[in-house]
């Protein structure tokens, strides 16, 4: 018999609640939706899971993504070209969620979702069984109709902090977030770097003085000791373009062994 997972939808608060009590740190792992197929990448996304990854933050492939690094760019867009449709994210975040218990975040620029209606998209999500929405290109200042209908589903809003960010800025993000405040670790595209910029302790201590209960760092960890690294002083560590190249060049087996080697770092 199958087990489904997805008739209870998992609060990634709680999954970070839950590991901070475990005395341990929460790994995000990020895929795009459809790459480089559909199929291919809910496989991809539950080898995650099965590998020590503890919540999932799925890609909506846009045909402008000016925040992402070229690794990401090039599987969206072959997940465009492929014919990916805004309805592909239900039917992906369905299938994972039948599969695995880990929550599942969509990460979108706001526009397909206007473009599909906030109202259905938040609804297919939750239905889907999807925990909440990672909104990079809104600001909660911006954000009103989304922050009403986030209120009306109960769905997690994680909304991004940069360094440059005034305290005014990083406290109203604080205010607004549901799930965790998504914390930029170097300013301009996301990408796999050697090391991890040293603005993210900083930003995260500032999140900290505005009252932020959890903050997970992305963009720029690729590897174990950068993950163990950010878990001394966040409470995630969010990984993409080094899964992302995993999966373009090795398959899913290859994205499973590089999130299981990203996974050592959580409890060093």
């Amino acid at each position: 018999m199958t087990t489904t997972f997805a008739s209870v939808v998992p609060s990634v608060g709680n999954v970070i609640e839950a590991n901070r009590t475990a005395g341990t740190g929460t790994l995000v792992g990020y895929l795009p939706v459809g790459f480089p197929d559909l199929a291919t990448s809910i496989d991809a996304a539950v080898a995650l899971v099965d590998n020590g990854v503890d919540a999932l933050e799925l890609g909506v492939p846009y045909s402008e993504p000016v925040m992402d690094g070229l690794a990401i760019q090039k599987a969206t867009q072959t997940a465009l070209a492929a014919g990916f449709r805004v309805r592909d994210v239900f039917t992906a975040v369905e299938a994972i969620r039948s599969r695995v218990e880990a929550p599942v975040l969509v990460m979108t620029y706001w526009n397909p979702v206007l473009q599909y209606c906030p109202d259905r998209f938040a609804d297919a999500l939750v239905a889907a069984g999807g925990s909440g929405l990672i909104t990079p290109d809104i600001t909660p200042d911006s954000a009103a109709q989304w922050l009403a209908i986030s209120d009306r589903t109960g769905l997690d809003r994680v909304f991004l902090a940069a360094p440059s960010s005034s305290d005014a800025r990083l406290a109203q993000t604080v205010a607004a977030s549901r799930g965790f405040v998504y914390a930029v670790s170097t300013m301009g595209i996301t990408g796999a770097r050697q090391d991890v910029d040293a603005a993210a302790r900083s930003l995260v201590g500032r999140l900290r003085a505005a009252e932020a209960r959890n903050v997970c760092v992305g963009i720029g960890i690729s590897t174990g000791d950068q993950v163990a690294e950010v878990l001394n002083y966040a409470d995630g560590a969010i990984v993409g373009s080094a899964l992302v190249t995993a999966l373009a060049e090795h398959g899913v087996a290859g994205v499973g062994r590089t999130a299981a080697a990203l996974a050592q770092g959580r409890s060093r």
